[in-house]
C-alpha cells in the first residue's frame, strides 16, 4: 500500500494525449470549483484510494483521512499503514509497521504535486476538456478530462468528477500508460474544521522506538 499513497502524493512520476485547446466550459467549471475551495481555511475529507492493476488482475483499496490547509501548503494524510504530514517546508512519512519516519524537504517544483493541491491540481501543467454530465441517484456530476502539457509524463489522462450543485471534486481517476488506474474517491468533505497547528508536524518523541531517517 505504500506505493498507492505515493501515487496520490506525486502525480509527476506518472504520456500525453492532449486536447488541441483548453475547453472554455471546462475552464469555467474549474474556476468555480477553485474559487469555492480557496474560500475555506482548512478542509477535511474522508476518502478511499484504489489502485487497479490489470496486468496482475489486482485491485487494492484503502480508506484514509486528508486534512489540508491549502494557503500554507500544509497537509496530513492518515491511512492504515502510514501517515504523511507536512508543515509546508518539511514532509514526514511515518511507516507504522516499520516504526520508521522518513523526513524530506517539500518539493515545490512545478512538476510536483502534493495533497494540498489535490483539489486544484488542474491549475498548472494541464489542458482540459468538458466531456459531459453523468447522473447517479439524485446527484449530477460534470466530467472533465485533464491531459498534461509535459510529454514526458507517464500518465496520459486524469478524469475529474465534479458535483454540479456543490461545485466540488468528488472523484479523481488517473490513467497511466501501463494500464494502471488510480482512484481518489471523496466520501465526505468538511470545510473550515478546527484543528491544532501541531496537526501539520511530526513529533518523534510521541512515538517511542521510531527510527528517524533524514533524507534531506
Amino acid at each position: 500500500m505504500k506505493k498507492i499513497l505515493i501515487a496520490l502524493l506525486v502525480l509527476s512520476g506518472l504520456n500525453y494525449t492532449g486536447y488541441a485547446q483548453t475547453d472554455a466550459k471546462a475552464k469555467a467549471i474549474l474556476a468555480a470549483v477553485s474559487k469555492k475551495y480557496k474560500s475555506y481555511t482548512v478542509v477535511k475529507t474522508d476518502f478511499t484510494f484504489t489502485l487497479e492493476n490489470p496486468q496482475n488482475n489486482s485491485k487494492d483499496s484503502q480508506d484514509g483521512v486528508l486534512i489540508v490547509k491549502s494557503a500554507a501548503n500544509q497537509y496530513k494524510v492518515t491511512m492504515t499503514d502510514q501517515d504523511v504530514i507536512s508543515d509546508g517546508k518539511t514532509q514526514w512519512t511515518y511507516l507504522k509497521k516499520d516504526k520508521e519516519v522518513q523526513v524530506a524537504n517539500v518539493d515545490n517544483s512545478t512538476d510536483a504535486l502534493n495533497p494540498a493541491q489535490i483539489f486544484t491540481l488542474y491549475e498548472r501543467g494541464f489542458k482540459y476538456g468538458y466531456t459531459g454530465e453523468k447522473k447517479a441517484g439524485s446527484k449530477v456530476y460534470q466530467m472533465i478530462d485533464l491531459s498534461p502539457t509535459d510529454t514526458k509524463k507517464s500518465y496520459f489522462k486524469i478524469r475529474l468528477s465534479i458535483d454540479k450543485v456543490a461545485r466540488q471534486i468528488v472523484n479523481v481517476l488517473i490513467f497511466d500508460k501501463n494500464g494502471n488506474k488510480y482512484t481518489y474517491a471523496v466520501k465526505s468533505f468538511v470545510p473550515n474544521v478546527k484543528i491544532p497547528e501541531s496537526t501539520f508536524s511530526f513529533d518523534a518523541k510521541k512515538y517511542p522506538g521510531v527510527e528517524v531517517v533524514d533524507l534531506r
